[in-house]
């Protein structure tokens, strides 16, 4: 439930407390007091968090009438004692229009922000110039890209234009500075090449759309939850956001400090595929629950534009999608490792010399121009009373191997070295 703190001229009082009780207002109080200019009442009410966007619109219809509204939950309790726990548990998300001030309170100031952002820079850069991956998770709650991520599906969401276009320029304005502050620590410290933790990182998996998604609509439930009813803490929901923003952004700034362009390219893939994706998500649940172009103290949205920015964000999904699935290894290679490595499986359980023991496939960016380098490491084992060479065995694994990820159709060049261990000689 919330409080809720309303000052109105005086004898105007019990026009709030009728109006509170018939939204079932709990724990309800009035008294006189004066403000500056004259004498006044002061009414306290407890409603549910689906009556507050209620109150506030008959409110407004009284004259000269202010309130306060407390953004936390609150637990009135009042006779009969056994109706308590009840009272307790009945939780229930919050109004439309405490959404959509809170979405607003987050904003902060500009130079915060983008300190913040600069902040995160500097160690998403530490983490993956010296390969340190718990780095990343720092950067990741460092990052303040989750409030103009969620702000921007609020917009979408109220069809609010100013909000919408103020979101897209913090959102951007944000990665701008992650991604120059990486480059430059880049270029000042004389990075010549590419991380194996930048590599790692810019693969892309065929469902990377999937993290957005879910991005987009835990941080929509999260602002949407009352703060009781969810054990799931903002500041992870906002760090699962940072999740899919920051690690690229350190790679865009890098990447292009060293003038790997191919890095660059899969970095700003995924920053865009997480904007659009987040706010698909993030959009159709703030509506679902309730947030629409006219609201109580709201009325500059307009009812066309949540269509109109709908219809675009899933144009920019789908083309980024085709773009995906059109170009492969480029923006699958996570992907296409983990199949090679099922089919070099199957190849070495299909051969009658040897056991396997442990394989790995994996993209190298190697820099032999137009050439996608499938490096794949494979350990296997000789069987029992194989007398042939290892060098024999290895060439005709290598071969097998070759000719299976070939006729996959992956596009790729796949190197493989077969090494053939030999178990200790029996006493």
């Amino acid at each position: 439930m919330r409080q809720l703190i309303i000052q109105i001229p005086q004898g105007q009082g019990n026009k709030v407390l009728d109006i509170a009780k018939s939204l079932n207002g709990a724990n309800l109080a009035k008294f006189e007091a004066t403000n500056s200019d004259e004498p006044i009442d002061v009414v306290l009410v407890y409603v549910s968090n689906r009556q507050v966007e209620k109150l506030v619109a008959k409110l407004e219809e009284l004259p000269k009438v202010s309130f306060t509204l407390l953004p936390t939950g609150v637990m009135p309790l009042h006779p009969p004692v056994s109706e308590a726990p009840q009272q307790v548990t009945n939780v229930e998300e919050r109004s439309p229009i405490e959404i959509f001030l809170s979405g607003l309170q987050s904003v902060g100031s500009w130079q915060g922000f983008l300190g913040y952002a600069a902040m995160a820079g500097f160690v998403v850069w530490i983490g993956l110039y010296t390969d340190t991956t718990y780095l990343l998770t720092a950067a990741m709650l460092i990052a303040p890209f989750a409030g103009p991520a969620m702000n921007l599906a609020i917009a979408t969401a109220r069809g609010d234009r100013q909000l919408l276009w103020r979101s897209i320029l913090r959102y951007f304005a944000a990665l701008a500075v992650t991604i120059l502050v990486a480059g430059i620590l880049s270029l000042i410290l004389q990075q010549k090449i590419a991380t194996s933790l930048m590599i790692e990182r810019s693969q892309i998996s065929s469902v990377a759309v999937l993290l957005p998604l879910a991005a987009g609509a835990a941080g929509a439930l999260n602002l949407v939850q009352s703060e009781r009813s969810s054990l799931v803490s903002g500041a992870a929901t906002g760090m699962l956001v940072a999740a899919s923003l920051a690690p690229p952004a350190g790679i865009v700034g890098m990447g292009s400090a060293i003038a790997r362009w191919d890095l660059v390219i899969n970095g700003l893939f995924l920053l865009l595929l997480q904007l659009v994706g987040i706010n698909l998500t993030a959009a159709l649940l703030f509506r679902f629950f309730g947030l629409s172009a006219r609201g109580v103290r709201y009325t500059r949205g307009k009812s066309w534009l949540f269509p109109v920015t709908l219809a675009l964000t899933l144009l920019g999904l789908t083309a980024l999608l085709t773009w995906q699935f059109n170009s492969p290894p480029d923006l699958q290679r996570s992907t296409l490792a983990q199949r090679a490595d099922a089919q070099i499986e199957e190849v070495v359980s299909q051969n009658p010399l040897v056991d396997l023991v442990q394989t790995n496939a994996r993209f190298t960016r190697s820099q032999i121009p137009g050439q996608n380098t499938l490096l794949t490491t494979v350990y296997v084992q000789r069987r029992k009373g194989v007398d042939i060479s290892a060098e024999e065995i290895r060439s005709r694994l290598t071969q097998a191997i070759q000719s299976r990820l070939q006729q996959q159709n992956f596009d790729v060049i796949p190197l493989v070295d077969a090494i053939v261990l030999e178990p200790p000689a029996s006493k």
